[in-house]
């Protein structure tokens, strides 16, 4: 009897990969649980403000109002949290893309922790925002042959260009619009793009 050939072995972190199944199906409901609570905390927040305005706000302005902070504040908070547990489905696939992501759920809850009138609210916002491009741009270049790794690259790109974009084009003074550029580029990536995503199989 002759010896069968073994199958040609996918490629780590394939589309294909992902379509059989992955592991930690608590963990993948927390990435999306806590992505859904942080936007529908800044969404509701936008929808409560008589003040907020896309061209002059900044989406952190929602956090010490007192109409729209808890919110906002409580969306980012429980979210963060709750994001955090995304982590060790993240980590099957790369230790340092859940490295990076972990750090970023952490800055998201620093964000609602500390409004804008606290002097630890800068270094909090600007981590998230430089932590979720770094996130994508790390994950997209590890599987830069694959759809999904490279709509990541994508995103990081586009998350990082909205801010100059936005001020050349003189809209307004405000920095709600890239803000949430970043912000839905981040939940795309984990409900969609990242390695253990749970819709990632539809695509």
């Amino acid at each position: 009897m002759t010896e069968q050939p073994d199958s040609e072995p996918k490629p780590v972190g394939s589309d294909a990969d992902a379509r059989a199944g992955p592991a930690h199906p608590l963990a993948r409901l927390a990435g999306a649980v806590g992505t859904a609570l942080a936007l529908g905390g800044v969404f509701l927040a936008v929808a409560l403000s008589p003040t907020f305005s896309w061209a002059a706000s900044a989406l952190s302005d929602l956090g010490v109002d007192p109409r729209t902070a808890l919110a906002f504040n409580g969306g980012l908070l429980l979210g963060g949290g709750l994001a955090l547990g995304y982590v060790p489905a993240l980590r099957e696939d790369s230790r340092a893309v859940a490295a990076t992501y972990g750090l970023c759920a952490a800055a998201m809850a620093g964000v609602g922790a500390f409004p804008s009138d606290d002097p630890l609210h800068y270094p909090a916002a600007v981590a998230f925002f430089v932590l979720l491009a770094a996130t994508l741009a790390l994950d997209g270049a590890r599987r830069r042959g694959t759809t999904t790794g490279r709509v990541s690259l994508l995103l990081a790109t586009a998350s990082v260009a909205a801010w100059p974009l936005w001020f050349a084009a003189g809209l307004g003074p405000g920095i709600a619009v890239p803000e949430l550029v970043g912000a839905l580029s981040l939940a795309a990536w984990v409900l969609a793009l990242a390695p253990p995503a749970p819709l990632r199989s539809r695509f």
